[in-house]
């Protein structure tokens, strides 16, 4: 064969993988593409998603899949079971959640008047999103001993020391609802503590007698809690003493059952006289924030 023949059979060749390799390219971009879509219109439907921000935010073009991974932000890691406790519980605040770099998540209520706060074991370096929390964890139930690739666009979960994996896409962040600034919780006016036991008597005596407000409130000596309907003064109610009132001041903080979703274990409470309350997780990096009912009152 000539040399001239040889040369055009190599460029041949090359032009063949070129045109191989962009149709690579393109496939993964429309797989991408349409995992994208299917999480905005997931989110349309439910209206969690504002559908002229989403079709402003196409027309812009400010979302474009990569071909392939850039670079492993982190190479086989596990999550601790902790983590993984805190997301589920999370999950019951927010069925999405946007993960920062670092070691701390958060997460907030779609109407913004939960918000919950760990730190972690793991440290994260890069920012994800996850659309439904659930089928993530579901997803991760899949696995006996799961380890964790985060890719730029997904992350690559696989069994340890098999060939098992699944490929998970993120979400893309601005489809969330997402913590946007710290709370700087006011100055407390009460201060209790809230045991396990109790705290779980007090959800579970809510749901039987089918009631849906629990209240702190104290007549200036004892501080108690209560499952009550707040909209009836004759409806059956469940009471338990939690402390002395120090201040000896008259409060009824208000709350709903459905909005008091912490993970088991003992609480240290601080309320505020401005419509806010911090629970933190004795012996523990967690905190979480609720909002008190409009009707609560307080005279110090």
């Amino acid at each position: 064969m000539s040399k001239k023949n040889k040369k055009n059979n190599k460029t041949n060749a090359e032009d063949y993988n070129e045109t191989k390799s962009r149709g690579k390219r393109k496939k993964h971009q429309r797989k991408s593409k349409r995992h994208f879509d299917k999480d905005a219109l997931r989110g349309i439907m439910d209206g969690t998603v504002d559908v002229d921000a989403y079709q402003d935010y196409v027309n812009k073009e400010a979302w474009t899949p990569k071909t392939e991974n850039i670079m492993t932000t982190q190479t086989a890691i596990t999550l601790s079971n902790r983590t993984l406790d805190v997301l589920k519980n999370f999950s019951t605040i927010n069925s999405n959640i946007l993960v920062k770099p670092g070691n701390i998540i958060n997460t907030i209520s779609p109407i913004k008047n939960v918000m919950a706060e760990a730190t972690i074991e793991e440290d994260f370096d890069t920012e994800f999103g996850i659309w439904d929390l659930n089928k993530f964890l579901g997803t991760v139930s899949l696995f006996n001993k799961p380890e964790y690739e985060f890719y730029e666009k997904y992350v690559k979960i696989r069994e340890a020391n098999t060939s098992t994996e699944v490929i998970y896409y993120y979400s893309e962040p601005r489809l969330l609802t997402t913590v946007h600034k710290k709370i700087n919780m006011p100055e407390t006016v009460v201060s209790c503590t809230l045991t396990q036991s109790v705290f779980s008597d007090i959800l579970r005596a809510a749901s039987v007698l089918q009631v849906s407000d629990i209240a702190i409130r104290s007549n200036g000596q004892d501080i108690e809690i209560v499952a009550l309907d707040k909209s009836d003064s004759t409806t059956n109610n469940y009471s338990v003493t939690i402390g002395d009132n120090t201040t000896s001041a008259d409060f009824n903080f208000c709350f709903k059952a459905e909005n008091l979703k912490m993970l088991p274990g003992d609480y240290d409470i601080n309320i505020s006289d401005k419509i806010v309350s911090e629970f933190n997780r004795v012996n523990d990096d967690l905190t979480y924030w609720v909002a008190l009912e409009s009707d609560s009152t307080y005279n110090g």
